[in-house]
């Protein structure tokens, strides 16, 4: 294994036309030094002579060198495709433990699944470990929301007999919605038993006893909620105790929306991150399942207000300022007297019913749409609606200052009890709500800077005839450039799926990747080529036309595919799944089990059962099950694809950024949504081929990939199976 040499990778940037080639740069091949290339090899040594059935790939070693040399350098950064078989887990935990301990960094590692986080917690990093003899203290790390407030347990003990406070606040004083079941109080009881004896540490993943889905809402708080040090139970709150795991921790495991979340918080000191974990600068980051950043940094920075839910909650919030006016016993809280304060939250409350009588005015739902949009073309919306929401951010950040001032006076007071935890809680959580709003009025008041993307701005209209406002970014480039390419010690990006036939360049705008960034894209190990068939058979009928096409995959399927095997097939919305169920014979519909009707796990083991019973089953489902299963050998033998995988266009998001390129006389068929179905069916036919022993075949049910001119690069760029292309 040839650590420090160069491998063969690709550069984030290059000239129009030509493919992402580059050299790695000397100074990041400098950083390897000889002691930290000693430590990698020992370790794959140990671990090729330890594992049993170990076969050496040189994809894998390939990998280890790629990484090593990223996170051996101050600000390196790689982007590794990585398919199926690689080892891609062991390669990079290889390399990163190493890189981690000689530059006395932290290792974290972020997934987009749990079951990826479980996989490495419970199997591949103690393996890793025990076969290396390699010592390193390794945490999983979780959301605030999935550990027990011990506050928030009392609280709701205490109110399971008591539905009023003395200061009339209420359910928000109790918690409790509705009078508390008998199952309710007994969970409650246990759970307090079970902590305080310490058998249950308050992981709320885990509980002793079942949760019901409206105790664990009420048993976790948020960042708002949390009265910190001026808590009565902080010497004992999970979350501190696993804040101060994390801290002592070598490697930590933690999902991609953890870490987005720390990120994106401000650290005070000017920067971002360190918050909720290690400080960037002193991380190592590997992100696995990393096609799924661009998609969850987007959605790190969308806000959204729901119209009718704000104006309730002000109402609620004007109760809490009475009773926290009354406990504080302070005739002015955060400058304002009561009745200025009554005044201001008056005020706010009228600007948003002007802003929804203005959206009123100036848009008439389509009654015949299942879910009406208004969005506004570029991200402009009207001048009147903008008007409007910079008088909310100017009002909400007043009353922000003034709410934060409140809610300090309540947490600092001396009498401790029920009422100064309960009134700290429900103001951090206004706090909380109060800022999302500030967040969606100042995107929608803002001017995007000239020449850059627009924001996506735009309105539903809910079931309930309630209107919701939203904005949100249309790229993450901008948003990680900001908080981890600027700011981490060293980045690792890794796959099944990150480039198009090897070319990364989508991927490399999508997440704003450095010029700098070092790409590699990796062979399968597998021999593809013998192992399976990729197949276009003659359908008559195309997607567009999806009552004939609904009827001619029906009809494929039921005379070609071998029911007594199993089987898995793909579609891309729920509507046309059902159709193809109604059009299916009963004997074959009586072999299928689809997704949605039990428990993912329960229909998974249902169809292991019957493939092994010989009797034959066919999961059918829909973009999750393309990319998040694992059916090695018998369990599926043929991947049945309907059709591409194109992305909705009425998506707001979408379609803003689509409109920006089009300004710019680019094609966004051709550069986003071709580019991201190539890579979803590549993510497809990963599910076929599992292990060296897997034999099957991919069913491609579109012709489009025959017939239209994007086709042939979709093709190419696609698993290299033999092919069988059935003439029209």
């Amino acid at each position: 294994m040839q650590i420090g040499a160069p491998a063969a990778n690709l550069n984030g940037r290059a000239p129009p036309g030509l493919p992402l080639q580059s050299q790695v740069l000397p100074s990041v091949s400098a950083m390897l030094t000889d002691s930290l290339k000693d430590a990698i090899r020992a370790a794959y040594a140990r671990l090729k002579d330890g594992l049993p059935g170990f076969r050496p790939r040189a994809a894998q070693t390939q990998m280890i060198a790629a990484v090593a040399r990223a996170l051996a350098a101050e600000g390196g950064v790689a982007a590794i495709e990585a398919p199926t078989g690689t080892g891609k887990s062991m390669a990079y935990l290889v390399a990163g433990l190493a890189a981690a301990q000689a530059r006395q960094k932290k290792l974290l590692v972020a997934t987009a699944t749990v079951a990826l986080q479980e996989q490495l917690v419970e199997r591949d990093i103690p393996q890793l470990l025990a076969l290396t003899g390699q010592t390193a203290r390794v945490t999983l790390a979780k959301g605030m929301g999935r550990y027990l407030c011990v506050r928030n347990l009392r609280l709701a003990i205490a109110g399971l007999d008591q539905h009023q406070s003395a200061l009339d606040l209420g359910e928000e004083f109790t918690g409790w919605t509705q009078p508390p079941k008998e199952a309710e109080r007994t969970a409650l009881e246990a759970l307090a038993a079970a902590f305080e004896s310490g058998r249950w540490q308050g992981d709320l993943d885990q509980t002793p006893v079942p949760l019901g889905g409206s105790l664990r809402p009420m048993l976790a708080t948020t960042a708002g909620g949390c009265s910190g040090r001026r808590c009565a139970y902080f010497a004992v709150c999970p979350l501190i105790a696993a804040r101060r795991a994390i801290g002592e921790a070598d490697l930590i495991v933690a999902n991609q929306d953890l870490v987005l979340a720390d990120l994106t918080l401000a650290n005070g000191e000017g920067g971002f991150g360190g918050v909720l974990l290690p400080a960037p600068e002193d991380t190592l980051y590997v992100f696995d399942e990393a096609h799924h950043l661009p998609g969850k940094a987007v959605e790190r920075g969308a806000s959204e207000v729901h119209l009718g839910a704000a104006l309730r909650q002000l109402g609620r919030l004007v109760r809490q300022a009475h009773a926290a006016y009354a406990f504080t016993d302070k005739p002015r809280l955060g400058r304002l007297d009561l009745e200025a304060a009554e005044a201001r939250l008056l005020e706010f409350t009228e600007a948003l019913e002007g802003l929804e009588r203005e959206i009123r005015l100036l848009w008439v739902p389509d009654p015949t749409e299942r879910e009406p949009i208004y969005r506004g073309s570029l991200g402009q919306l009207p001048d009147a609606w903008v008007a409007q929401a910079r008088l909310l951010h100017r009002l909400g950040g007043e009353l922000l200052r003034w709410l934060t001032a409140v809610r300090r006076a309540v947490v600092e007071m001396s009498e401790s009890g029920p009422t100064r935890d309960t009134l700290a809680r429900e103001l951090g959580l206004a706090l909380e709500r109060l800022d999302r709003q500030c967040r969606t009025w100042r995107a929608w008041s803002t001017p995007d800077a000239e020449g850059a993307v627009p924001l996506a701005r735009w309105v539903t209209l809910g079931a309930d005839q309630q209107l919701v406002c939203h904005a949100s970014a249309v790229s993450a480039a901008t948003l990680l450039r900001a908080v981890l390419w600027e700011q981490a010690a060293a980045v690792v990006l890794t796959s099944a799926t990150l480039s198009i036939g090897g070319q990364f360049r989508a991927f490399a705008d999508a997440v704003g990747l450095p010029d700098e960034a070092a790409t590699l894209s990796l062979p399968s190990p597998f021999d593809l080529t013998a192992q399976a068939t990729l197949e276009v058979p003659a359908l008559g009928a195309l997607p567009d036309d999806r009552e004939a096409h609904a009827r001619a995959v029906s009809g494929w399927l039921a005379e070609r595919l071998d029911w007594r095997a199993g089987n898995l097939v793909l579609f891309t919305a729920r509507s046309k799944l059902e159709r193809v169920l109604q059009l299916l014979p009963l004997d074959k519909l009586r072999k299928v089990r689809v997704q949605g009707t039990l428990p993912k796990a329960q229909l998974l083991a249902e169809h292991a059962a019957a493939v092994e019973a010989g009797t034959g089953s066919t999961l059918f489902g829909l973009a999750s099950f393309g990319e998040g299963l694992d059916l090695p050998g018998r369990l599926c033998e043929t991947v049945v694809i309907t059709q591409l995988p194109f992305a909705v266009p009425t998506d707001p998001v979408g379609a803003t950024y689509a409109e920006w390129l089009e300004t710019r006389g680019r094609n966004p068929f051709l550069e986003v949504s071709v580019p991201e179905a190539t890579r979803l069916l590549v993510q497809y036919c990963g599910r076929l081929i599992r292990s060296e022993a897997d034999r099957g075949r991919i069913v491609l049910l579109d012709r489009r990939v025959l017939t239209r001119r994007y086709g042939a690069g979709m093709l190419r760029a696609l698993p290299p199976f033999r092919r069988v292309l059935e003439p029209g």
